[in-house]
């Protein structure tokens, strides 16, 4: 749901479609650049967690917390807009479908319900308890990264062609089914059925659709087939609400092992899952996963103390869930109140919040949330909300910035120009001019003048927009700047450009489409100052500069995000060995000759 509300924000964002040329409204022309595409993908996700949870408010935290590069006000009260009318419409259309439901009452707001817990209290004393649990479902948590990261990377090494992806789904598709299946013949314990208000036993029929009979005799159904047949909400409503004389067991709760092989099971099966190449989730397999073993905490407290009001398994086995679910993502804010919201009872946020903080500690001493593990395997440049503590005390933008940069002149050669972009990959380069030669002798470092992009010089060569060179002007048409973001955001690429060899001795005159005023800084500034920009102004590329204004450097967000405490010595190493090191990639290096 997350990932599918994200995509319908972006495409709308657009207001056309590339698959569909003719359907190009113009009405959100507007919308069509990465600072406005991104809070659309930030309101999409948000509705997605509002739909799949009815926690529109746990939706924008979530979207702050985990899916959003930068925020603002105004992004707050349209993601909040967003994650809000989600809710209500899916409450409509659900409501309106429901059998169940003949009075039409909007009372279904997410596809996953955990149900009411206004029936069952807890005591202050029990916060010990729930501390233990958090710290639980941070070791569990970090063993699940761990595991996943160490699968990932194998199979980003082995398992690449798609016929070995349909293979490995097809195999732990199998895998799956003979673990359940194992599990069922395994443990063979059997539960009463819960009575209808007559006295009568409840049937298999569909009067209680959450209990299969299996291997049971008549009136007594099986606890792990009942887990494992139904869908996971189904289960997880089972853990968090079998204690109560209406439901399933009416009295007698889960056998302790079967919650235990329960779990243990549906952890190494989610593990091995979560990555392959099917549209599977993170967030209602780790709830399922720590409901079982929380609910088994529950369960033994309740053998320790018969009786007690406050030794409820179902609550234990909602603590679970947040604790495993905590200790694998580490979110701390929008889980506790996803959590709230789908429940419904606000008394348990210290609780919640509790636990989730504590495998949130516990699982960040061992390694990082398994979100951020992938987006580093990956090497996506998703920058963190603070710079490294240790490095942003001593590292400046001189020890970070790339110290060999392709730069262009205000006038440059359409040949040298197209043999660049097909040589280089870069996504912006630095205009710059040298000085008289008696000021070069001094530094021997240009003076800067703005930057350019790639796409807006493809487009350029693409509509032609170069001539000749008469003594200092260029006889060339000027592009307008439809033109130059009428294709965002598929922009053409180097392999779209067909020059005739006969335009290479021509020439473009950039002076009319670079930004002469970039983000720039000294090359004295701190790291935390550069962090700070790139994570308030949504940077991608820096330009540093010394005193004189003259270009030393480039700063792009992959050089930040590879910036760790335990890399420090590298950078600082690399930047010993390059003192003074500076040098231009003129356009005279890309020589059509060569």
């Amino acid at each position: 749901m997350i990932h599918s509300g994200a995509v319908v924000a972006a495409g709308i964002s657009q207001g056309k479609s590339t698959s569909l040329p003719f359907l190009n409204t113009g009405l959100f022309a507007r919308f069509r650049n990465d600072k406005e595409k991104r809070d659309f993908v930030a309101a999409g996700a948000a509705a997605g967690v509002s739909a799949a949870f009815g926690a529109p408010i746990g939706g924008v935290l979530f979207s702050l917390e985990e899916g959003a590069s930068f925020w603002n006000q105004s992004l707050t009260w349209r993601t909040f807009f967003a994650s809000m009318t989600a809710s209500f419409f899916l409450n409509v259309f659900q409501s309106a479908l429901d059998p169940d439901d003949p009075t039409d009452e909007l009372s279904n707001p997410g596809l996953l319900n955990f149900g009411n817990f206004e029936d069952i209290p807890y005591n202050i004393w029990e916060i010990p308890i729930f501390i233990m649990m958090g710290t639980m479902g941070g070791l569990l948590g970090a063993l699940f990264n761990f595991l996943n990261e160490k699968l990932t990377v194998f199979r980003m090494k082995y398992i690449q062609s798609s016929k070995l992806r349909t293979m490995e789904a097809l195999t732990i598709g199998l895998l799956t089914v003979s673990v359940a299946f194992g599990l069922m013949l395994m443990d063979r314990g059997c539960l009463p059925l819960g009575e209808k208000p007559g006295g009568e036993a409840s049937s298999l029929d569909g009067t209680n659709d959450r209990a299969v009979q299996l291997f049971c005799e008549e009136n007594q159904y099986s606890a792990m087939a009942s887990l494992l047949f139904n869908t996971a909400e189904e289960s997880i409503k089972t853990l968090f609400h079998t204690s109560t004389p209406d439901d399933i067991n009416n009295g007698k709760d889960f056998e302790w092992t079967t919650l235990l092989y329960f779990s243990i099971a549906y952890f190494l099966v989610a593990c091995v899952t979560y990555g392959i190449a099917v549209p599977s989730g993170l967030f209602v397999p780790c709830i399922l996963t720590g409901a079982a073993w929380g609910r088994m905490i529950g369960e033994l407290l309740t053998m320790s103390f018969p009786g007690q009001l406050w030794a409820k398994p179902g609550k234990f086995a909602l603590l679970g869930a947040a604790a495993m679910l905590g200790g694998v993502v580490r979110m701390t804010i929008s889980l506790t109140v996803i959590i709230i919201e789908a429940t419904g009872n606000i008394t348990y946020g210290l609780p919640i919040m509790v636990t989730v903080i504590f495998a949130k500690w516990v699982g960040d001493y061992f390694n990082e949330g398994l979100y951020d593990i992938h987006i580093e395997l990956k090497h996506i440049p998703l920058l963190a909300w603070d710079p490294p503590n240790k490095a942003k005390h001593y590292l400046t933008a001189d020890d970070l910035m790339t110290r060999q940069v392709v730069c262009l002149y205000k006038v440059a050669n359409v040949g040298q120009l197209y043999y660049m972009l097909k040589t280089v990959k870069h996504s912006s380069f630095p205009i710059v001019e040298f000085e008289a030669v008696e000021k070069l002798s001094e530094s021997g470092l240009a003076h800067f003048h703005g930057t350019i992009l790639r796409h807006q010089l493809i487009i350029i060569l693409l509509h032609k927009g170069y001539g000749p060179r008469v003594h200092e002007t260029v006889r060339a048409k000027r592009l307008s700047f439809q033109e130059l973001m009428n294709q965002y955001p598929r922009f053409p690429t180097v392999e779209d450009l067909q020059i005739p060899p006969e335009d290479y001795d021509k020439y473009v005159d950039l002076s009319p489409y670079l930004n002469p005023s970039p983000y720039t800084v000294l090359q004295e500034s701190t790291l935390s100052r550069v962090f700070r920009l790139f994570r308030t102004m949504g940077l991608r590329h820096l330009i540093v500069t010394n005193r004189k204004h003259e270009l030393v450097g480039m700063v792009t967000r992959k050089d930040l995000a590879n910036v760790k405490d335990h890399h420090t010595r590298r950078y600082l190493r690399r930047n010993a060995s390059e003192v003074g090191m500076i040098r231009y990639i003129l356009p005279e290096e890309f020589n059509v000759l060569n």
